[in-house]
């Protein structure tokens, strides 16, 4: 290592920031997480650093700068935006026996600003020397997602219980004692949200005088997204890196489980179209039972799990099996088919409202009446559409949605085997059947009476019907 990483402390402390423009500004911005005095030198400063200084935040000095100004600081930022003046200053700085960070100029540099994961007072700190500033934050980025947003409230929390886990836990069993508090049932019930039931957990089990080792299994159904594995939400990647056992069906991208901890078992569950390898019944026993013996289970769903999923089953079992379970929503589909074709879902005075509905249904059920939710107005959504294409086009015309009217049929969305075309309604039944394999979304956009959604659609409608049926998709 070419520089020491330290954590510098600024309660009390002034850190004189010298330059008074944009540079200036981005440090500021910075520092302003820390408690630090801040003081701001340069003869002029722009309205940002001027409204620090309003709200009392910040000291404005707009005389010389010298040594007195500088001496007994923490740290120096020199950020004028002129090279001959962020080298004296820095110069200055150093004179002075204070660490100097200049803008862009690691030659000047005693000191380097890292790439910050904030979770205070938990702090993740990122450098790369300056060698790499953009790899710095990318590594940031991979951190935030695994650090739960709520960390730093809790660590600040379990901190105000120190003097009292110090009086009444036997000092033999403190360290099991904090392990219990990042790993077990008061820190789930935080990150879920129900900071007050943490808070008492760790008063009753410091009470008590420690705590039980015993963990509580957890079922959470969770979201994988439709495909592309930097679509999971932040807590779902951290249910991953929790469970002892993930339920992953066949839609279920493999990189997306490359975010789980490599040590947790992983069970396909995927279900074929009209096969019963992995009947529901049995997928609901066996994730209600792993969560029984106090695992932690994961089961994850291609999309959200409350969209055309079996959640309503897998709830009833764990509840009916008393663990407790929960839901990490995941984006849709339909969400990110809209996104990947620059398509919003809704535009005003164009299309107000937006169905979901399923090409699929239970074996005995009537088939769904399609055409009835399909009005000018409005977005269709068809979930698994592909054996019912035909069948959804006659009906759709029949119903009067004009036949030249564009639909969009996306196929494995936001996969590496994404794709999307765009066609009349009326041109859908001449598909064949080897064009609809693979995950297909449907969506017809009805506008209202006089409206067109996109006419650069429309041209792309008329050059299709011109074009023979075997030139492909």
């Amino acid at each position: 290592m070419k520089s020491f990483p330290v954590f510098v402390r600024t309660t009390g402390r002034r850190v004189v920031i010298l330059g008074g423009g944009e540079q200036a500004a981005q440090k500021a911005r910075l520092l302003l997480k820390t408690d630090a005095e801040l003081v701001i030198a340069a003869a002029e400063i722009d309205d940002e650093l001027a409204g620090l200084v309003a709200a009392g935040r910040a000291v404005h000095h707009a005389g010389p700068v010298t040594e007195d100004l500088l001496d007994g600081a923490a740290l120096a930022f020199v950020g004028t935006g002129c090279a001959g003046a962020d080298a004296a200053l820095a110069a200055l700085a150093r004179a002075a026996r204070v660490p100097v960070n200049a803008v862009d100029r690691p030659d000047l540099c005693d000191v380097t600003t890292p790439s910050i994961v904030d979770r205070d007072p938990v702090v993740v700190a990122i450098g790369t020397e300056g060698t790499a500033p953009v790899l710095g934050r990318q590594i940031k980025t991979r951190i935030e997602e695994i650090l739960d947003p709520s960390l730093g409230a809790f660590a600040a929390l379990a901190g105000r219980l120190r003097g009292a886990v110090a009086d009444r836990v036997p000092r033999p069993a403190r360290r099991g004692f904090w392990h219990w508090v990042f790993t077990g049932p008061a820190w789930d019930a935080h990150k879920r949200g129900a900071a007050r039931d943490a808070a008492r957990m760790l008063k009753d089990a410091i009470a008590a005088g420690g705590a039980e080792t015993h963990r509580d299994g957890l079922l959470s159904l969770v979201g994988a997204g439709p495909g592309a594995r930097d679509l999971l939400t932040l807590r779902a990647v951290e249910r991953l890196q929790e469970a002892d056992v993930i339920f992953y069906d066949r839609l279920v991208d493999p990189e997306v489980l490359e975010l789980a901890r490599r040590d947790a078992e992983r069970v396909y569950v995927g279900k074929e179209v009209g096969a019963n390898a992995w009947p529901q019944d049995r997928i609901c026993a066996l994730i209600a039972g792993e969560a029984a013996k106090g695992r932690r289970v994961v089961r994850l769903k291609s999309g959200d799990p409350s969209i055309f999923g079996r959640a309503p089953e897998e709830l009833a079992a764990a509840k009916a099996a008393g663990v407790a379970v929960e839901i990490v929503p995941g984006v849709t589909a339909m969400c990110a088919m809209a996104a990947e074709t620059g398509r919003s879902l809704t535009e005003r005075g164009v299309s107000d409202t937006v169905i979901l509905t399923t090409g699929q249904c239970r074996d005995g059920d009537p088939e769904p009446d399609w055409a009835r939710h399909a009005r000018p107005g409005s977005t269709l959504i068809v979930y698994m559409a592909g054996r019912r294409l035909g069948d959804l086009s006659r009906r759709l015309i029949a119903k009067g949605v004009p036949g030249d009217l564009c639909v969009t049929l996306g196929w494995s969305i936001s996969t590496a085997r994404s794709r999307t075309e765009t066609m009349p309604l009326s041109r859908i039944s001449a598909l064949r059947s080897d064009q609809l394999d693979g995950p297909l979304l449907f969506r017809l956009d009805w506008p209202k009476p006089g409206q067109v959604i996109d006419r650069r659609q429309l041209v792309v409608a008329e050059a299709i019907q011109a074009a023979p049926l075997d030139s492909g998709l």
